[in-house]
Formats: C-alpha cells, structure tokens, sequence
C-alpha cells in the first residue's frame, strides 16, 4: 500500500512541477531553464521545512506513512533534477556554456541555501533552536 501512497503522491508533484515550471517560463522567458530553477528552489526548501517540522523533535508528529507520501512521492515528483541535468546538457551541447555552468552554480547553491531555510524556519516553529 505504501507504493500507492508514494505513487499517488508522485503524480501530485509532478503535475505541479509542470504546472510551476511552465508559470515562471511563461513568464520569464525559456534562454534559461528559469522554471525548472524555481521548482528546485521551492521544493528544496518545502522538503527541508516538511522533515523537520514532522520529525521526531518537530512540532506537528507526522506518520511514518505520510512522510513517505509526502517526502518520497509529492516532493520526488515535483523537484527536478533529472529535468536539470537534462536542460544542462543541452546548453553545453548548444554552446551555452555560461548558462549551463549558471544553472549549475545557481540550482545548488539557491537549493542547499532554500533547503537550510526551510530547516531553521520549522526548527523556530518547532520552539527549538536552528
């Protein structure tokens, strides 16, 4: 039943994923894979601030199942890594060699920051220190 669970929530995510990443790329322009950045960005940051905020010392005690659900399926789902290294790819195949190294640099220092962020937030709303 997990594998449902995480299937379900995996749908979820990638349909927002689509969703996210064609609202900023409408918006911003496709020279720089802009939406893909933002989905990393706000699904680092929503993974980090969901495990701590459910974990063992966080405020809201999640269930083992949930976690997985949310965790495993609908953040799995949504972040975008495959679509990033694929988009890399094709910079550098494109000649987009300041792009690619951009979207590099960019997609892991934003999500490792975004990631952190959403640690220390749920650490605070837990009544804990970061």
């Amino acid at each position: 039943m997990a594998y449902v669970w995480i299937a379900a929530g995996g749908a979820l995510g990638s349909v927002a994923r689509f969703w996210a990443s064609g609202a900023v790329a409408s918006r911003i322009g496709l020279a720089f894979p802009w939406g893909t950045l933002a989905v990393n960005l706000t699904g680092s940051f929503v993974i980090g601030f969901f495990a701590t905020i459910t974990g063992v010392d966080g405020r809201w005690l999640a269930p083992p199942r949930f976690r997985e659900f949310f965790m495993v399926g609908v953040c799995g789902g949504y972040t975008t890594f495959s679509s990033f290294s694929l988009q890399t790819l094709n910079l550098l195949q494109d000649g987009e060699w300041f792009r690619a190294i951009g979207n590099v640099v960019l997609s892991v220092v934003l999500c490792l920051f975004a990631v952190w962020l959403g640690h220390v937030l749920a650490a605070l709303v837990n009544g804990g220190k970061a």
